[in-house]
Formats: structure tokens, C-alpha cells, sequence
């Protein structure tokens, strides 16, 4: 049964090495994402870029099931940190639809533009103009895009609502949607409480909170990974699941259905230990 590790100065050190490594890595990358042209060949690279991390932080992955072959294909699924930006396009390939604060962060909202990334601003005077960019978008594209709808991070131990405005470009159109559950765990697979999860491995504000346990101390997105790095890693599962039959639903149905999906099958696993 896996825990949390001991933080000591050992692992300080160590987590030291890694995360400069990251960043020497970085700068090395940098020409080569100046260089790639935007679409489907900057797409591929960002699961190499992000393999770099996956590694250096000791992240595993283990996914149950497959995607749809179906383009265009709006992949689904519960927020935890930050890790889901790097573990996604690892395991299947694709890019993100990521709230508009994110584009002006320094080098990340570059990097995510290259790597095909949407941003789109959820002020409800600039909805309607960013849901259509979404929809144009996702409906040329080849490879899967992934949302996160509850709008923000969790500390793990619940999904909350989903946002239904960002399925409004879903209603009557050819997107297929499909959910996934993503869970933390040990890296051996084992079950991490509920307060672990909000303390060490979570990544949210303990404001937005309604449910579960508060983390003790906020961190910064660089110091979570940082802080991952200490403790060795973590395992990532992702649980694929089938595509509802979302025919005739308005948006608000949608979201409905969809997060009831991905809610129960979250809580059902979350304390299940991992298996092959």
C-alpha cells in the first residue's frame, strides 16, 4: 500500500536536480516549438514536450479503455492540478479548450497557442463570440480536444457541477462527447485518502472549496510540480467511457448527463486500488 513519502533533505535535493532539469530542457525546446507551424504537427509535440515532465516528476499512466475514432470528438473529464495538461496528450495525443486567464501567463499562454490550445473567455458578453471559435475550431481539427467543465481544479474528493455554457456549441452538431474519470493514485496503484489528496496532490484554491478536506498551504502551478517532484511522483488512471446518446438534449441536459456519468464512476473508483 503506497504513501506519502517522508520529505527530507535527500528529496529536497533531488527535486531540486529535476526541476532545473525541466527547465533546461525548456529553453532547449523553445526553438523547436518557435519553429513548428500551428496544427496537427505542434499537437504531436506536446506530448513529447510533456513526456519530459511526465518522467522528471515521477508520473505514471494507466488508462482503461479506448477513444472514439470519431472526428470531431470532444473528450470529457473531472480536474484535479495540473498534471492533466501534461498526462493527456501523453496517452492519447490532442490539445485542450482552457479558460482565457491562462493566454496572458508568461511563456505558457505562447506555448499553449503553438500547441494548439483554445482559450476561451467565460464573461457571458464574450460567450457566445468564444463559443463559436470553439466550435470552428474542434470541428476541423483530426485529433481529440479535452475540456474540463467543472471550470476549475477540485481537492479530489468530489467532481463539482459542470459549467453547462460550454456545451452550448455541442447542442445539435456532429461532435461526439465522450467522458473520462481520472483518478490519483499511489504509484503502486494504491488508494490516496481524501486528505492526502487535498494536501500533497491536489492543486485549487481553498476558497472555491465546498466539499472534503482544505489543504494546509497554497501553491503556486511551479510549485506543485515542484512539491510532486519531492514526493517521488504519482500515478494518473484514466477510465474511458462509453459516448452517451446525447441526441435532442439542450445544453443543460447535457451537462446534466454528463456529469452524473463521470461523478458516480469518480466516486466509485476513487477508492478502489488500481488494476491492470
Amino acid at each position: 500500500m503506497g504513501q506519502v513519502r517522508r520529505q527530507n533533505v535527500f528529496n529536497t535535493i533531488g527535486a531540486a536536480i529535476k526541476f532545473a532539469t525541466f527547465w533546461v530542457m525548456v529553453v532547449i525546446q523553445l526553438p523547436i516549438i518557435f519553429l513548428l507551424p500551428r496544427g496537427k504537427a505542434s499537437v504531436w509535440y506536446m506530448g513529447i514536450f510533456m513526456r519530459i515532465l511526465l518522467v522528471l516528476a515521477g508520473i505514471k499512466i494507466r488508462v482503461h479503455g479506448k477513444l472514439s475514432s470519431h472526428r470531431p470528438l470532444l473528450v470529457i473529464s473531472n480536474h484535479i492540478s495540473i498534471f492533466e495538461i501534461a498526462t493527456f496528450p501523453v496517452a492519447f495525443g490532442g490539445s485542450f479548450i482552457a479558460k482565457k486567464e491562462m493566454e496572458s501567463w508568461p511563456l505558457v499562454g505562447w506555448v499553449s497557442r503553438k500547441f494548439g490550445v483554445i482559450f476561451i473567455d467565460r464573461r457571458p458578453s464574450h460567450a457566445i463570440e468564444a463559443l463559436k471559435q470553439v466550435q470552428e475550431t474542434v470541428s476541423k481539427v483530426s485529433y481529440p480536444m479535452f475540456l474540463f467543465p467543472e471550470g476549475t481544479t477540485t481537492n479530489g474528493s468530489y467532481v463539482k457541477q459542470f459549467k453547462s455554457t460550454l456545451f452550448n456549441f455541442v447542442e445539435n452538431s456532429d461532435v461526439l462527447v465522450q467522458p473520462m474519470v481520472m483518478n490519483y493514485r499511489y504509484r503502486d496503484g494504491g488508494v490516496i485518502s481524501d486528505e492526502d489528496l487535498a494536501e500533497h496532490f491536489g492543486y485549487f484554491s481553498n476558497e472555491k472549496q465546498d466539499m472534503g478536506p482544505l489543504c494546509s498551504r497554497e501553491r503556486s502551478a511551479f510549485g506543485q510540480v515542484f512539491h510532486i517532484m519531492m514526493l517521488g511522483g504519482f500515478m494518473v488512471e484514466l477510465t474511458v467511457l462509453p459516448s452517451p446518446n446525447l441526441d435532442g438534449m439542450n445544453r443543460k441536459q447535457i451537462a446534466e448527463t454528463l456529469y452524473k456519468e463521470i461523478s458516480d464512476k469518480y466516486m466509485k473508483l476513487k477508492n478502489i486500488k488500481c488494476s491492470d
